[in-house]
């Protein structure tokens, strides 16, 4: 019994200690490769919370086993496992309020599959302490030597023992996702008056999604997934908790991080509509290369049925070409008369907003709404293609232009009282929409800042595509706050061949630091452009 409770207390010592290797474990949505390019990134912060759980508790019992005797103070065989019992678990808590004080921009969420990961990581540490505990041929009433130079293995290699927990863990995940994944299908199934249509992009899916689902209110009862809900136990969820019969279309974003994920999500969804907003280098650390990112966002126009509609957003590049080989009915959306199926001229932008014309052949609808730059107005009109396909009138859909309102951290326009403009893109992370960005910046007078750690998970490309990022913002703005000691090398590399002025350039290793420059630099009238912000997994610090 003594033994049992010093391995549960060993072990609960170590999952406390465990809880930031659990967060990057979410971020990465369980997924083992993410997990442990984290684990390469952070280094230190990732490898040495086991090394100092294990420094702490060596250093507490030598105190307690081998100087305090030799001052003459001896402890009880009792305090000796009151010891074993309360120093892991005091040190664990210790390391985990630590971890806690660096502010999550994405805090861990305490779902019902993190508490079962929790569970499982529980047992697995407990199991490897006893095994450890038996290697050292101890027993703590008597030996305490013996066993506990085998036990500081455990947290040492904690990460590893983490990664063991999540493997365990996943037969378990797997069936009950698939149990909610099939209730989810059949309520779907039910629903034949329900219109379901699927949205998918390297980048863009998400402003299409709400853009989309706003202008068919204006007729259809809509739901649309949310926030960025776009994998299929996230879309699952939505289904089964929020689809009600009132509900005539159903709207779901798609994301992807590797070949196969669109047509998983397609045997959920079972889409009539497919959107394509654009293809292009995103997660070219999992997908590896073009052909294959391209291959998975097709795999939407694969699954619409022969009587279905496909929409794409002329990019004059991959989706236009995807357009092109598409042989069910299909219309292509942009700002090009000469091929486009539905489009957009006499576009005025302004820090106001931007007004247009949406032209289906040789109907002009006058459309006003309050999102900034081209690429808003692209979404749009694609959007535009949809709601006219489901029968839609010009005015009913210029409404629904009107009501748009910006994304949260996709250009956001925000006033501050103090007299400074923020240009929110946070949650961009792709070359087209910064370079978007960028341009909408320059239409504001200076002084213009940008704040930005540049882009992520583009692979072997990321230091040319970060090198193209800094030489695209290098005539917008007048400072540039460069976020990440090593990832901002390539962006200075890229400003500076851009001949802007290497002494405008500053370095933060955090956000909070350059947060902290810009109370130096700014005055009422200053225009602040934060683009991209990298979750706590990839953090430098």
């Amino acid at each position: 019994m003594e033994t049992a409770m010093i391995l549960a207390a060993y072990a609960v010592g170590c999952l406390l200690a465990a809880r930031p290797l659990i967060h990057w474990f979410q971020l990465e949505s369980y997924q083992f490769p993410g997990y442990f390019r984290t684990l390469r990134r952070q280094g230190i912060r990732a490898w040495g919370i086991g090394p100092l759980f294990a420094a702490i508790l060596l250093a507490a019992l030598w105190v307690v086993i081998d100087l305090l005797p030799l001052a003459g103070i001896s402890a009880t065989p009792s305090v000796a496992r009151i010891l074993l019992i309360a120093l892991p678990i005091t040190i664990g808590w210790g390391i985990r309020t630590l971890s806690l004080r660096q502010k999550a921009k994405k805090a861990l969420v305490y779902t019902p599959r993190i508490k079962r990961l929790y569970a499982v990581c529980f047992l697995v540490f407990m199991g490897i302490a006893a095994g450890l505990m038996k290697l050292g041929a101890g027993n703590p009433g008597n030996s305490v030597n013996q066993f506990i130079p085998w036990m500081m293995l455990l947290p040492v290699l904690l990460p590893i023992w983490t990664a063991l927990g999540g493997l365990l863990a996943w037969p378990i995940e797997k069936g009950i996702s698939e149990m909610y994944f099939r209730d989810a299908q059949r309520i779907l199934r039910e629903r034949k008056d329900l219109t379901r249509i699927g949205i998918t992009g390297s980048w863009g899916k998400t402003s299409v999604k709400f853009i989309l689902g706003t202008m068919l209110n204006e007729k259809y009862p809509t739901l649309v997934t949310p926030a960025s809900f776009n994998t299929p136990m996230g879309v699952t969820k939505v289904i089964r908790t929020q689809l009600e019969p009132g509900h005539r279309i159903f709207v779901a974003e798609m994301g992807a991080r590797h070949v196969g994920d669109i047509r998983e999500m397609c045997r959920l969804v079972h889409p009539q509509m497919g959107v394509l907003t654009s293809v292009g280098p995103q997660h070219l650390d999992t997908f590896h290369t073009q052909e294959r990112i391209t291959k998975t966002k097709y795999e939407l126009i694969d699954a619409i049925p022969g009587d279905g509609s496909c929409f794409f957003a002329d990019d004059g590049g991959i989706v236009t070409g995807l357009w092109e080989k598409t042989d069910k009915e299909k219309t292509l959306a942009g700002l090009n008369p000469e091929k486009d199926d539905i489009w957009a001229e006499n576009i005025q932008v302004s820090p106001a907003g931007s007004s247009f014309l949406l032209c289906f052949g040789n109907e002009r609808i006058p459309c006003e709404t309050e999102l900034l730059g081209e690429l808003n107005i692209r979404n749009i009109v694609l959007c535009a293609g949809v709601c006219r396909k489901l029968g839609m009138s010009g005015k009913e859909i210029a409404r629904g232009i009107r009501k748009l309102k910006p994304v949260e951290h996709r250009l956001e326009l925000k006033r501050n009282p103090g007299g400074i403009t923020v240009l929110d893109d946070a949650f961009n992370s792709n070359i087209r929409g910064a370079k978007q960005a960028f341009r909408t910046l320059k239409e504001f007078p200076a002084k213009r800042i940008i704040v930005t750690p540049g882009m992520v998970e583009l692979g072997e490309q990321e230091e040319n595509m970060n090198r193209e990022f800094g030489r695209a913002m290098a005539d917008c703005c007048d400072i540039a706050i460069l976020v990440g000691k090593k990832r901002s090398e390539a962006i200075r590399s890229g400003l500076i061949s851009g001949e802007f002025p290497e002494q405008e350039i500053r370095i933060a290793g955090s956000l909070q630091e350059a947060a902290e420059m810009l109370k130096t630099l700014t005055a009422p009238g200053d225009t602040i452009l934060f683009e991209n912000d990298l979750p706590d997994n990839y953090s430098e610090e």
